[in-house]
């Protein structure tokens, strides 16, 4: 199975306590063939990237950087491993760690969203 990530759009909906990215976080995902990309804003990130490789299994292997509310850039890499949700969404179950600051690991979850519903909702600005 092929997973294809681009122009998707992913919500976070569990992360370790040591994390920064919350629910009001969205990411923005593009791919072209297996490099996966995305930009992501939202709680208290201003503005952050992603850059990963799609590996194994559809995993994917990233590096991430961030610029926070605090006004800290913050970096990290993290291994996704997707999960097709029965709706046929995506969700993916990663493991992280910071390269900067104090370098700790955690656990997160971030499914995929669909816009239009989501914009119906009222949930998306």
């Amino acid at each position: 199975m092929s997973i294809n990530f681009h122009q998707k759009t992913f919500k976070s909906f569990v992360n370790s306590d040591n994390g920064e990215v919350g629910e009001q976080t969205l990411f923005y995902y593009q791919q072209q063939n297996n490099v996966v990309w995305a930009e992501y804003s939202g709680g208290t990130i201003v503005k952050g990237f992603l850059l990963a490789k799609v590996i194994e299994n559809d995993a994917l292997d990233m590096r991430y950087e961030h610029i926070n509310f605090a006004g800290e850039i913050r970096t990290g890499l993290c291994l996704s491993r997707p999960e097709i949700l029965p709706d046929g969404r995506i969700r993916l179950h990663e493991k992280w760690q910071w390269t900067s600051g104090d370098l700790s690991s955690g656990e997160s979850i971030i499914e995929e969203i669909i816009q239009e519903n989501f914009v119906k909702s009222g949930n998306f600005a």
